[in-house]
Order: structure tokens, then sequence, then C-alpha cells
């Protein structure tokens, strides 16, 4: 690995419990019309949650170009290439790596579902950027989500041989990290990390009834080897977004369980 790439990646991952926590904004076209509120007032959302410390944010090209100088060089930031919906309605992207250099982002993000009539098209994709990325010692980060096909509608699955496919796929295309969803079995997901010979992390998932119920589903993340997680939705989806913030580092980098991060996160 050239030493660009690896000073990109150690400010990833720079954190002591060598694992990232980190935010992602870059939902988009994931909600079209009528974006939940948290969202929608990003520049109060950033502003709540910066001080907490995520170890990097996602984020699409605008957003970087508008709201995010006033946290530039603070944060390590991850630029989100793709425009996507799991039903293939959408299936575009919005930005290269040349961009990612341009704006000063430490990592490129580009996203793909595999299993169904697009996978193919999706890993071609993967492949070109990192093709793209690799002139400029840019590590791709791929987030990759298997499909399920319930009567024809397309649904992500967590079944952890279609897990293990998908990062297998992500891998084989050059992703340099690779976030997946969490199959719910710590000792399934923990093969998984075994046979990935570059870092794992997993996705947020869906929003939870609860902020604990949340963050106790990372404690499964954490034990199973991954590399930490990328969360959305349950942060600036929660009426609290400073607190949800401070409680899944205190799973991801402390090691506490969700009871004791969200008791501990409450009390700052």
């Amino acid at each position: 690995m050239n030493i660009g790439k690896r000073i990109r990646l150690n400010r990833l991952f720079a954190h002591p419990s060598g694992r990232l926590c980190s935010l992602a904004i870059d939902h988009l076209v994931a909600y079209g019309r009528g974006l939940p509120p948290g969202l929608r007032h990003i520049q109060a959302t950033l502003a709540a949650v910066i001080p907490e410390t995520p170890d990097a944010v996602t984020m699409h090209k605008g957003l970087a170009t508008s709201v995010w100088e006033p946290y530039a060089g603070r944060v390590p930031m991850i630029l989100q290439s793709t425009l996507m919906r799991i039903d293939d309605s959408a299936r575009e992207y919005a930005a290269t790596p040349e961009d990612a250099v341009r704006l000063g982002a430490d990592a490129f993000a580009v996203a793909a579902f595999v299993n169904g009539a697009t996978e193919s098209a999706f890993l071609r994709a993967i492949a070109d950027f990192v093709r793209q990325a690799a002139h400029y010692d840019l590590p791709v980060i791929c987030h990759i989500y298997p499909r399920a096909f319930n009567e024809g509608e397309p649904e992500i699955s967590y079944d952890p041989d279609d897990v293990a496919w998908a990062v297998r796929c992500a891998l084989e295309m050059g992703a340099d990290v690779i976030k997946v969803p969490f199959c719910g079995d710590v000792k399934a997901q923990a093969q998984i990390v075994a046979d990935c010979p570059v870092p794992l992390v997993s996705a947020g998932g869906a929003t939870t009834k609860t902020l604990q119920d949340a963050l106790e589903s990372l404690e499964g993340v954490v034990a199973s080897g991954m590399r930490g997680a990328t969360i959305g939705r349950n942060i600036w989806g929660h009426a609290d977004p400073a607190l949800a913030m401070r409680a899944f580092n205190a799973v991801i980098h402390d090691g506490l369980s969700g009871a004791q991060a969200l008791a501990q996160a409450s009390r700052a």
C-alpha cells in the first residue's frame, strides 16, 4: 500500500481502539421528498454531533461544499458517490474520485447492491472507481448490501451467506474498506471477518424502537471483530443526536454494553 493511502486510512482509524465510529448523512434519494428532520435541518444536526467527535462523516458533494467548511480539517470527510434505491429505481453516480481529492476527502465511498439482475453493473462501477482512485492513492469504501426478493419485492438480506457473498464481491473489486450489514450472529459474522483481509465495518441498520436497542445491536458488531460502524438514522433521527453519538462512541470505542453506554452518555 502506498503511503498516501496509508495516511488517509490512518486518519479514519485513528482512535486508539483501532475502530471507526462514523456518521452518515448521505441518504438523499433513499428518502426522496419529505426528508426526516435530522437530515432536513442538517446544519443543526452537524452542530450538535461534531463536538461529540465522530471519526468521520460521509456525505454527498453538495453538503461538502455548502455546510462542511466550519468542520473542515477537524473531522475526516468521506465523499459518497452513489444515488441508489434497493428496487433499482435509482442507480446513478454523482461524484468521482477526482471530486473527492479536490474537496479534501479522506476516502471515496461507492454503494452497491448484490443479488438480482443489476449485480454485475454495480460491481463494474466499484471496479471502475477503484481504478480511478488508485491514481490519487485514495481509499475506496464500498457500502455493499445483499438483497433478498420476497414475492419479487427486494429487501436487505441479513443471511450470513448473503452477507459473506457481498463482502467477497466488494473485496474482489478492490475495495479498501467494506461496509456491510451485521448478520445478527456473532459467530457467523466473526467467520466473515476472519475470511476478509481488509477492514469490515457495519452499516448502522434500520431505525430501532429505542436508542438502547440500536446500541445493543452494536455490541455484537464489536464482539465479532468488525472494525466499527457507520451510523446514520439512529443518530440524526434521534431527538438528541449528540447523546446518541456519545453513546455509540462508548460502545464501539470503549466496549461498553448498550445499557452502560446510554447511562454514561446521559450523564455527560
